[in-house]
């Protein structure tokens, strides 16, 4: 409340009843509120922005931290990458070979989130959903040829879209035949023996056999 003479403008002590230059009585005059209606939603929304920004600037500073805590991957590893990514183009497996050339960034190291999980096998590994696809060095060493490296990035590539290890060795399995990854060719191979049997642990309804010492399951 103010006491302002409304004769001669003068601002008077607020218990004053008359004014002291003039001695006009006063009358308070309510001090005009502000709205408060959109104050409140400027304020909600600044906040909102605000937050957003500071989760964007954090998720930029971890993906960061996880990029530069390892190591690129080489250039003649980059070629022996292509040449499996082009296995999975030739065999029709399009969204996979999108995420794998367009969204993934290749490793070849542990950064340091990877180095404080055990792994589960030490061919590769994927970080959802920052799409960082580490290679290790079994990944080059291992495969008997460019076909089964193809395998082992259909099963990241399923990760890099946010499928877990469940669903990933089901698509590889189910889709081994599209890809030329069979049972005839790759018998003896350390990598078919260490899927197919990583496979049956994780999804155990696709095999009616023994998946290690019994015949070949459908």
């Amino acid at each position: 409340m103010q006491k302002k003479c409304s004769n001669c403008k003068l601002v008077n002590f607020p218990l004053a009843v008359v004014c002291v230059r003039c001695g006009t009585a006063l009358i308070p005059a309510a001090v005009p509120a502000k709205k408060s209606g959109g104050g409140i939603l400027s304020m909600i929304l600044r906040r909102g922005v605000i937050c957003l920004l500071v989760c964007i600037v954090v998720l930029a500073g971890f993906y960061l931290s996880l990029i530069g805590s390892a190591k690129s991957v080489s250039y003649e590893d980059k070629k022996v990458v292509a040449r499996a990514i082009n296995v999975l183009r030739e065999k029709g497996f399009t969204n996979e070979v999108f995420l794998l050339e367009n969204l993934a960034a290749y490793r070849s190291s542990d950064n340091w989130l990877n180095a404080s999980v055990e792994k589960e096998n030490a061919y590769a590994a994927t970080n959802f959903p920052f799409e960082i696809l580490t290679l290790y060095p079994d990944f080059f060493a291992y495969p008997t040829d460019d076909t089964e490296r193809a395998a082992i990035l259909l099963h990241e590539a399923k990760h890099l879209a946010g499928k877990d290890e469940h669903d990933a060795y089901e698509f590889v399995w189910k889709h081994r035949e599209q890809l030329g990854w069979t049972f005839d060719k790759y018998e003896t191979s350390p990598v078919w023996q260490g899927v197919k049997k990583q496979t049956h642990d994780n999804v155990p309804q696709l095999f009616v056999c023994d998946p290690i010492n019994g015949s070949e399951c459908p």
